[in-house]
């Protein structure tokens, strides 16, 4: 693969084009950042760290894009090397963002040109390595893919940059183009983004720390989870119930009330929260509407949060040994 490519005559709105407009964006912010004084104004030092630091969307952009169809041709190294890379850089905008709300003055300006000497040079790797090698590998039809995609991410940009190819822009939650797997299609159904078989999503449902009750328009229950570790019990009598007779006489005219503004559209979401067995449990239940947002029913979600609410601070390291 060559180090060198020729990236000038890409056309407007291709992914490298729109990488390469946001260098131009990340550049001067580099050099104000590295000019600001937080002492004698922490402010302007605060507001350009914070336009910086939305470099976060080009790494997912690099991450959840451009890496899967790299790995696609063969090249993991990007997903390797690269990720560990912008993780790196991570951990210094936190541990700045952290120096900035203590007003660690000294810690600001000995951890700044760490940050700003990092973008610099994942820059360069980007330019001389990344990109070029990016679109001697990758075809158009990646590339148009690839961009698709790109429009639930987001760009560092102040206006979305220019269609890619000129088209119709068609939003990803519609868009079903058939794409190119890299593991079987057979007996899968295809879901707003993925595929998958009736064993796999059952599995899903089955794994998932969460109690689902699916309620159709009609207000019958037509679908539960089953759980290894059910906060309510449920079994296969209530498929087909309506729901008011699936709760007991005291709180059904909460539901019922839920129910209804949910089909009027005055609300979309309720939450609840009870001591229950000595367990914390979080009750929610949440509107379901198509995409001409017609009600199409409710789901209950309810989840035992007593060891979530217990939680301070941060866990980054396995801890199984």
């Amino acid at each position: 693969m060559n180090e060198t490519s020729n990236t000038t005559t890409l056309p407007e709105g291709h992914p490298v084009w729109v990488y390469f407009q946001e260098n131009d964006i990340i550049h001067t912010l580099l050099e104000e950042l590295a000019a600001a004084n937080p002492v004698i104004d922490l402010q302007q030092y605060t507001n350009i760290f914070n336009q910086l630091h939305t470099i976060e969307k080009r790494f997912a952009r690099k991450e959840n894009q451009l890496f899967p169809f790299l790995e696609k041709k063969g090249w993991v190294g990007p997903s390797q090397g690269m990720w560990s890379f912008h993780d790196n850089l991570r951990e210094q905008f936190r541990m700045l963002r952290q120096n900035i709300d203590a007003k660690e003055y000294d810690k600001i300006k000995t951890n700044t040109p760490f940050l700003i000497n990092g973008i610099y040079r994942l820059m360069q790797v980007e330019e001389t390595v990344l990109f070029p090698n990016a679109l001697d590998i990758l075809t158009e039809e990646d590339w148009i893919t690839m961009r698709k995609g790109e429009e639930e991410i987001g760009w560092m940009l102040p206006q979305p940059p220019t269609p890619f190819p000129v088209q119709e822009y068609i939003h990803p939650s519609e868009d079903f183009t058939k794409r190119e797997m890299s593991f079987s299609l057979e007996n899968t159904s295809h879901y707003d983004e993925g595929y998958m078989t009736v064993e796999q999503v059952n599995l899903l449902f089955k794994t998932m720390p969460l109690d689902l009750t699916y309620v159709d328009e009609n207000d019958k229950v037509i679908f539960y989870n089953r759980g290894e570790e059910r906060v309510f019990p449920r079994s296969a009598g209530i498929i087909g119930r309506e729901v008011k007779f699936c709760h007991p006489p005291k709180s059904v005219g909460t539901v019922l009330k839920i129910l209804n503004e949910f089909r009027k559209g005055t609300k979309n979401e309720s939450s609840f929260w009870i001591n229950f067995k000595e367990r914390l449990i979080y009750i929610r239940y949440f509107a379901v509407r198509d995409a001409e947002k017609n009600y199409k029913g409710v789901i209950e979600m309810s989840q035992d949060i007593t060891d979530i609410k217990k939680i301070e601070g941060e866990k980054r390291l396995l801890d199984w040994d």
